[in-house]
């Protein structure tokens, strides 16, 4: 369960920040290697889904479980709080 307050901190935070070297300074100090990867391959997995790639070329480039990819799909198309089309849509011309 997320606990708002902290999650409001932590989106202040996010806002707060300048550019892409700031955000990704913070997410090296706040994240281990791990938790940053994990992070970055369900970004790609929403643009691959969204390009409209296949389970099995997604695991193939990416190496997320076909359970990830199931995860992201469903937010995708049923429980979106809308912030993948933000940031898909943001930067889907840095992506091609």
């Amino acid at each position: 369960m997320i606990d708002e307050k902290y999650f409001d901190i932590l989106c202040k935070a996010f806002a707060s920040l300048e550019n892409e070297e700031e955000i990704r300074r913070f997410l090296e100090d706040l994240c281990t290697p791990q938790e940053i990867d994990a992070l970055s391959r369900r970004l790609m997995v929403a643009v691959m889904l969204k390009r409209g790639d296949v389970y099995t070329k997604i695991v193939e480039q990416t190496g997320a479980s076909t359970a990830t990819i199931s995860r992201v799909n469903k937010t995708l198309t049923y429980q979106s709080a809308g912030g993948y089309s933000i940031i898909l849509d943001r930067i889907s011309g840095e992506l091609k």
